[in-house]
Order: structure tokens, then C-alpha cells, then sequence
């Protein structure tokens, strides 16, 4: 009989079998006897950057070409028995193609990894202008509400108008009251 609140193996068996058929749950991973070594992409990719940036130089172009005329000028003029690789050249055209085979795909990783550079850079420069065009309508909206609101505002000269009418009508009050108090009939309006 199962403890109480465990399984029984019968039905731990069933349930691992059933996770195993179900595509909608990840597989548990095996442990292997002999661990394969696990490597960093981030610095693999830095490492093939650094080789296909070296070998779009002129100094990788210089240095090939150096080694090639070394390799075929000692094959050609040592004597025989120093020669490791006689005229057809097998053998440089065996390292070549080696090189050839590395570089290849170690210049495509460099370029994958430029490309998912250049869209970051490329969704935050779109993200930047959206933000840019965000707030220039934003000062747009606000500039015109303040020449809406400066229209509204009482100007210098429309001051002055109205302090002028105003003291005119004080003065007449003045006057009206002044000839108020002397006694004398005040003028109709």
C-alpha cells in the first residue's frame, strides 16, 4: 500500500509515459553518462566577428598571399626531399579549401549576428521617431492653445483704451459732482 499523499509507482510510470506522449509539455531531459561540452554562443559569436573583421582586411589579403608565395616558392626550389607538397600543389589546394570551409560559415554567423543587431538598433530608432513625432505634435498642441489663449488676453493698447475711457467718465463724475455740491442743475443724460 502507497504512503498517504503519494502516488503509487504504477501511476507515476502512467504519468510519465503520458507527459512523454503529450506535445504539449517539454520532455524531461536524460542524464548522460558522458556530458557534452557546452559551449557560450555569445562568445563563439564574438570570436567569428573578430575572425571574419580580421579577414576583411588588407593584413589577412598581404599575409595569404605571403604564405601561398612561401609555400610555393619552397616547393618549387628546395631540393626534392625537402618538398612536402610537389607541383599540382594537392595539398595547399587541401588547405585552402579547409580555410575556405571555416571562413564560410563564420562570416554568415558574424553577419547573422550584425543583422540582429542592426534591427535592434533599427526598432529603437523607430521607437525614438514615434516618440519624437509624439512630442512635437504634443508642443504643437500646445503652442496653438497658447496663441488661443494670448488672443483672449487684454493687449497693451486695449489697457490703455480702456484706462483713458475710464478716467474721461471719472473726471465727468468729477465735474458732476463737483457742480452737485455747488448747487447747480445737473446736465440730462
Amino acid at each position: 500500500m502507497a504512503a498517504p499523499g503519494r502516488t503509487p509507482p504504477r501511476a507515476d510510470a502512467v504519468a510519465a509515459r503520458s507527459r512523454r506522449d503529450r506535445l504539449d509539455q517539454p520532455q524531461l531531459r536524460k542524464q548522460r553518462m558522458m556530458r557534452m561540452p557546452s559551449l557560450d554562443p555569445d562568445a563563439f559569436g564574438r570570436l567569428s566577428e573578430r575572425f571574419a573583421r580580421f579577414m576583411g582586411t588588407g593584413r589577412f589579403i598581404v599575409w595569404m598571399t605571403v604564405v601561398i608565395l612561401v609555400w610555393v616558392v619552397w616547393n618549387v626550389s628546395v631540393p626534392a626531399a625537402l618538398r612536402f607538397d610537389q607541383y599540382p600543389f594537392i595539398f595547399l589546394t587541401l588547405a585552402l579549401s579547409l580555410q575556405a570551409s571555416y571562413a564560410a560559415p563564420l562570416i554568415l554567423l558574424a553577419q547573422n549576428r550584425q543583422d540582429d543587431r542592426d534591427r535592434v538598433s533599427m526598432e529603437q530608432d523607430r521607437d525614438r521617431a514615434a516618440r519624437n513625432i509624439a512630442d512635437t505634435e504634443f508642443l504643437v498642441r500646445e503652442v496653438a492653445a497658447l496663441r488661443q489663449g494670448l488672443g483672449e488676453v487684454a493687449t497693451r493698447d486695449f489697457l490703455r483704451s480702456e484706462l483713458q475711457t475710464l478716467m474721461k467718465e471719472l473726471e465727468q463724475r468729477g465735474e458732476l459732482d463737483g457742480m452737485a455740491e455747488s448747487g447747480a442743475a445737473l446736465p440730462q443724460e
